[in-house]
């Protein structure tokens, strides 16, 4: 490969460090990704907010397309491989993250959680993560995923049967093709099941739910409470359902620090492995710091060690506080561009008792 231009989204962590000895890296804004930037340019690298298809590539140079993403409902994928432009994503990168998103909500919204029945709709790299830590932490799971089946999860249920959960949690792809399309899977007659103080969270896709209709369903009243990482026609988000919702966020469920740059990683070694023999992969020195915070856990529940990990409700403060400057779509980008740093559960070392500290390496703490 002769030192290909390279354009990314400029939220992809430690890009300039991976791919900076392969070609001339340029960082720009995803939303502003367009035909005349990419010219001349080889590699496109991106997340979710960049929309890849012929508009954007038609008549361009680029040969390889990379999204550090989970999704890619931004990606023509029929286009690509009929222009035969190799792609690469990134499953599974932000897993982890998003489990401490949704744990640090359940916290926050329903502290008795593990007393709680949870279910889950979409059980794959991030829904399947998060089944796997309650079942070992003992909670009562359903999960609904028609693509899988009874073998794969015995708590396999009917869409109807996961609508009685007390807690349901919204992890899948944006869909609206096949027969089991997505787009507006909650919609108003669905929402309209939900029961008084059940708690709704979507750390998946916006449009999974029928923004609208949610507003509809919260001026009931009736006790229903709603996180929202995800939003229609991000990042012009709807004020009012903003205001309704208990827990509000801009779409950074998956943003640790360890989740991005494992994104980054695992496009790297797809293009090396397009590009290059799989020798030239080199290890950037500048990564996430490796040692462990101490959390002393003595005389703490597992709650209040979630929160101390990650709290969620500062997120919420952080983008109710900045939307109300004005300008929502440059306000929702902002906050996702200066995003504070996050670690992961690996990254806290905790000295507990027994159950406590069975309860936290089940969900990826380290303990003494």
């Amino acid at each position: 490969m002769n030192n290909p231009r390279i354009i990314a989204d400029q939220n992809m962590s430690l890009v300039e460090d991976y791919f900076g000895h392969l070609g001339k890296v340029k960082l720009m804004a995803g939303r502003a990704i367009d035909r005349h930037s990419i010219e001349g340019a080889e590699i496109l690298l991106v997340r979710s907010v960049t929309q890849v298809d012929q508009t954007l590539l038609q008549g361009s140079s680029i040969r390889f397309v990379g999204s550090a993403t989970a999704g890619t409902d931004h990606i023509d994928l029929d286009y690509l491989k009929a222009n035969n432009i190799q792609f690469a994503y990134a499953p599974g990168c932000n897993a982890e993250a998003v489990v401490q998103y949704a744990l640090s909500v359940f916290a926050c919204l329903k502290p008795k959680w593990q007393q709680s029945r949870v279910g889950i709709v979409g059980c794959g790299n991030v829904g399947g993560k998060l089944y796997q830590k309650l079942c070992n932490l003992g909670v009562d799971c359903r999960v609904y995923d028609p693509f899988l089946t009874q073998t794969q999860i015995p708590d396999l249920v009917s869409f109807e049967q996961v609508l009685d959960c007390d807690i349901i949690s919204l992890h899948t792809p944006l869909t609206t093709e096949g027969e089991f399309p997505t787009h507006h899977l909650f919609d108003q007659q669905v929402l309209d099941q939900l029961k008084p103080n059940d708690l709704l969270i979507n750390a998946g896709r916006g449009g999974v739910i029928d923004n609208l209709a949610l507003i509809n369903r919260l001026k009931q009243n009736d006790g229903i409470q709603v996180a929202l990482d995800v939003w229609e026609s991000e990042p012009q988000i709807n004020t009012e359902l903003l205001d309704l919702v208990s827990l509000a966020t801009p779409h950074i469920a998956g943003y640790s620090d360890e989740g991005k740059i494992r994104g980054t990683r695992m496009l790297y070694e797809a293009v090396c492995g397009f590009y290059l023999d799989h020798k030239a992969i080199q290890q950037p020195s500048n990564v996430a710091n490796s040692n462990k915070v101490a959390i002393n856990g003595t005389e703490k529940a597992l709650n209040q060690l979630l929160l101390e990990s990650y709290n969620v409700v500062e997120d919420d403060q952080r983008m109710r506080n900045r939307l109300k400057q004005g300008d929502i779509g440059q306000g929702f980008d902002q906050l996702r561009k200066t995003y504070p740093q996050r670690r992961e559960y690996s990254h806290f070392r905790v000295s507990a008792d027994t159950t406590l500290s069975r309860q936290l390496k089940i969900l990826g703490y380290s303990t003494d």
